[in-house]
């Protein structure tokens, strides 16, 4: 950017800082007064429960062992009903509830053939709701809580309307299919790789120490073979039959994705509870909790159904409620007693407490830099100013060391573009792969700066900020892009650039360019692929799958970077334009050019928070 422009960058910049939100009061989530632990607890275990079709999944019960009828738990699981979750089951029933583990059809103790999309999912959830409700030591107000997969299987249950049913707790619960996992708005992401290897058969799956049984310590050797559908073939997975249909079915048109998906507006209809979900801003499966809280607001079916509430933290998927990530202590009150808020919620909706549930904000979000909550009347926020950001340059914006600006100021005439090249062969690589005690997935807000050394990532960054600039809220961006290729990937990360140089990775977007809908200004489609014409420019609009809450910090900097792949944690487009790129096994080394200028304003809008009066 020429150096007379920045003067009004720096003014522009000015203006927007100074209506930055100064904080008032922070509000965490406050379980207040729950039900106290009064009851010991009985356990019995192996219980067969029979579904509709005949086939017996397998239940353990936890319950107090006073006798009488008790508000009811369900979780049901594909990680072993006798693992870990137990001693969670204990902590409820102690305070009164009798608490159903169920293992999911086909893994561990249940009979069936197990398939994680399997549309029997949804109707197993009924018939266990159902069955609970029957028996001696249930009061048949059934709640149903979990984290990851097993908020999957709650959402897939309250979506069919079990009529003894009254709230719902999916927690980190993911969206569809292809909003998040296979498929990331058309990108393959790797740790579903990892994760089908681990789930493989019946009983949990090792090759060796660490996360996702270990799975991941390959990951970035194993995710260079292609085709992909044969991956975890390579990897000496035989036993998960159901993972090639997963490559195989990549549109959501297919009856076997539609079999499963929720998120519906026939689907949302059909639900009549409560819900309180709960999310982490590092989440790989963050996007279901906005989703479903903006979807229950306008089509639950009942008022109650209609004012779900949710609560997201510095958080990695699971746990949630801890204060410390990726290096990063976000402080005591990011450490939120979450069993004792989820127990209030029960206690309103299950035994009928009036203890002011009903009243709490729907909204809780903590935000990073100001390390405190805010208590919130709704997402995304009403205060909210929707604030261009725009990419500029001089055609020289690759690497930390380029020339690229992030403006609030459009562009007004021609300017050159930037331009770089993405060969499948050598990936950009993400941050977190490698790192100490790596989980394999997005591990907190880690530094970038080796991720964005190359000139294959265009990098945009602000002057130093001359007040706080607080961010909460969805992301979106505008790129006007174009590749030699018949397909590609574009990918835009959101930095917070601290005044030593170094980063934190906040957020970011993807859209594989062929699932870009010509229709409605070239946002994601996962119902048909659109063909690329190579060197012609196209608008893309990338929808972040996770948002934020962030203060960008007096004497910051804030960033964007952009780069055709983020390896290993998305699978690489090899650029061939196949209609399933799953099944390829060659690639084509692509020039990418992202345009900035009057004609084709690219940028990101940033939800900032404006100054309370």
């Amino acid at each position: 950017m020429p150096t007379h422009a920045r003067p009004l960058l720096i003014k522009c910049l000015t203006v927007i800082a100074a209506t930055a939100f100064r904080p008032a009061a922070a509000q965490a989530p406050n379980p207040g007064s729950y039900s106290p632990p009064q009851f010991s607890v009985q356990q019995s275990r192996g219980h067969k429960v029979s579904m509709r079709d005949g086939v017996q999944l397998s239940v353990d019960i936890y319950q107090p062992a006073t006798p009488g009828r008790h508000a009811s738990l369900l979780s049901i699981t594909p990680y072993d009903n006798n693992a870990g979750w137990k001693e969670r089951a204990k902590w409820f029933a102690a305070r009164g509830y009798a608490v159903v583990l169920a293992d999911t059809r086909g893994r561990y103790d249940s009979d069936g053939e197990w398939d994680p999309f399997g549309a029997k999912q949804k109707t197993d959830g009924y018939d266990l709701v159902e069955w609970i409700a029957k028996q001696p030591w249930s009061n048949a107000n059934v709640g149903m809580y979990g984290p990851s997969y097993m908020g999957w299987e709650t959402w897939w249950t309250a979506t069919q309307g079990p009529p003894s049913l009254k709230a719902i707790v999916p927690e980190v619960a993911p969206p569809d299919a292809f909003s998040n996992a296979p498929y990331q708005n058309g990108v393959l992401v790797s740790w579903i790789f990892d994760w089908a290897a681990m789930m493989a058969g019946r009983t949990g799956q090792e090759v060796a120490p660490g996360p996702k049984g270990g799975f991941v310590n390959e990951r970035a050797q194993d995710l260079m073979h292609t085709p992909y559908v044969d991956v975890n073939r390579n990897r000496g997975v035989i036993d998960a039959p159901w993972f090639e249909t997963w490559i195989r079915d990549n549109l959501a048109t297919s009856a076997y994705w539609k079999a499963i998906s929720y998120q519906t507006k026939e689907s949302y209809a059909r639900v009549n509870v409560p819900s309180l979900a709960v999310s982490g801003w590092f989440d790989g499966n963050h996007p279901g909790t906005p989703m479903n809280y903006l979807a229950m607001k306008a089509l639950g079916s009942t008022p109650e159904a209609r004012r779900p509430r949710f609560v997201i933290g510095p958080w990695y998927h699971w746990p949630v409620a801890t204060r410390e990530l990726g290096g990063i202590d976000y402080g005591a009150a990011a450490a939120i007693d979450w069993d004792g808020y989820v127990t209030r919620f029960f206690d309103h909706y299950l035994k009928g407490v009036d203890n002011g549930v009903e009243r709490d904000a729907p909204v809780h979000v903590f935000v990073m830099g100001a390390n405190q909550w805010r208590a919130e009347a709704d997402w995304p926020l009403p205060r909210t100013q929707w604030t261009k950001f725009f990419l500029r340059s001089q055609g020289k914006a690759n690497s930390i060391r380029g020339d690229g600006a992030l403006s609030p100021t459009a562009p007004s005439g021609p300017e050159p573009a930037d331009s770089y090249i993405y060969d499948p062969a050598t990936p950009t690589r993400d941050p977190f792969f490698g790192s100490q005690n790596s989980r394999g997935d997005i591990d907190g807000a880690f530094d970038t700066r080796l991720s964005a050394i190359n000139d294959d990532v265009l990098v945009y960054t602000t002057p130093v900020l001359t007040e706080d600039v607080e961010v909460i809220g969805p992301i979106t961006a505008k790129l006007y892009a174009a590749t030699s290729a018949r397909d590609t990937d574009w990918m835009m990360r959101l930095v917070d650039v601290r005044p030593d140089g170094s980063t934190a990775f906040l957020t970011d977007g993807v859209i594989r360019a062929r699932n870009r809908d010509p229709e409605n200004q070239g946002r994601f489609t996962a119902k048909r692929f659109t063909t690329i014409t190579p060197n012609q420019v196209y608008e893309y609009t990338l929808e972040f799958w996770r948002g934020t809450a962030n203060v960008f910090a007096k004497g910051h900097r804030i960033r964007v970077e952009i780069s055709s792949s983020f390896f290993p944690y998305y699978l690489r487009n090899l650029n061939t334009g196949e209609d399933n790129l799953g099944l390829a096994t060659g690639s084509v080394v692509a020039t990418q050019k992202i345009h900035h200028s009057s004609q084709a304003p690219s940028h990101i809008v940033l939800p900032v928070i404006p100054r309370r009066s």
